[in-house]
């Protein structure tokens, strides 16, 4: 057994935890520990952060969820001022090797490698993930995150990495043309991440709040999500029909896009939609797909319910590359 130091990096919060592997498998993880990117400088002072709290010497392995593409020599996270130079990892870090994944390509080798009970159902058939062939992942959080996972016959797969949250939103009724043309006022271009993520239920508020003469402001992302979801906030929860109806469409289009089997929900939202998703208008959206329609039915949704995908992943990820 040994030890590798895994991290998923995202635009809020950077998560650090310890797994262990053996026989080529990642058997469990520390107790993470999560650092607000706010309040650190760059990822080498949350790294020392780390160091301090963890009161030990750290393995010489590193394996990076990185929320933003991951090539080049220099990378920039899509929604934090960050940036990571792979180049200096081990100069600055005194790792001896290092891989860095996007974040939802991590979440799709967690995919590849975890059981079952990893997972709940949200919508199609109630059957396990296929064995071979394509699963999208997608998922909201800071942003909107996108991956394919293609598992071949012989128990290998690969993971296509994307930016696939950086499409445009496509409009499906009459609502959407008016949100949509509400948030070209203050977007060039509206992306079906200005939609569906944490910051998207404040730009669909907002957007329904101009649309009945009634401009709203939100102080608190945190608040708005809280009576959305509990209801006690009559637009927000409005707003979060919408933000489902737009999940939905858009889960769907990647999946039909990239030739799915099965869909994986993850995102640092997922698990706080778990009890809305199945009764939501996602389901409608998602198989809304014209003549492809009963074949979206089809195919199963599952919402991944294993706390820590990002970090999980990540080692997953550096076992493949340093088996």
């Amino acid at each position: 057994m040994r030890g590798v130091v895994t991290a998923d990096v995202g635009g809020t919060h950077a998560r650090f935890a310890i797994a262990t592997v053996e026989d080529g498998r990642v058997r469990d993880l520390s107790e993470p520990v999560t650092i607000p990117t706010s309040e650190f400088a760059s990822f080498q002072r949350a790294w020392e952060e780390f160091r301090r709290v963890t009161e030990q010497p750290l393995p010489g392995d590193l394996a990076i969820a990185f929320a933003g593409p991951v090539g080049g020599e220099v990378l920039k996270l899509t929604n934090n001022p960050w940036v990571i130079r792979p180049a200096l990892m081990r100069e600055k870090l005194g790792v001896e090797r290092f891989v860095i994944v996007n974040d939802f390509g991590a979440v799709a080798h967690a995919v590849a490698a975890l059981d079952g009970s990893a997972y709940s159902h949200v919508c199609g058939p109630e059957r396990a993930l296929p064995d071979e062939g394509v699963i999208t992942i997608v998922g909201p959080g800071t942003g909107l995150g996108v991956a394919s996972l293609l598992k071949h016959s012989d128990g290998s797969y690969d993971v296509i990495e994307t930016e696939g949250g950086h499409i445009d939103f496509a409009p499906l009724d009459s609502l959407e043309d008016s949100i949509l043309e509400h948030l070209r006022e203050s977007f060039r271009r509206v992306s079906v991440e200005r939609i569906v993520s944490g910051r998207g239920l404040v730009n669909i508020y907002e957007a329904l709040g101009a649309i009945e003469r009634r401009p709203v402001a939100v102080a608190d992302e945190k608040e708005l999500w809280k009576g959305a979801m509990c209801g006690s906030d009559s637009l927000a929860a409005a707003a979060l029909d919408r933000f489902f109806l737009a999940f939905g469409a858009a889960a769907g289009d990647y999946a039909l896009a990239q030739g799915a089997k099965a869909v994986v929900i993850a995102g640092g939202l997922g698990l706080r939609l778990a009890e809305h998703l199945p009764r939501s208008g996602f389901r409608d959206r998602f198989i809304a797909k014209g003549r492809f329609e009963r074949m979206m039915d089809e195919m199963p949704v599952k919402l991944i319910v294993h706390p820590q995908p990002g970090l999980f992943g990540a080692a997953a990820a550096f076992l493949a590359a340093h088996p």
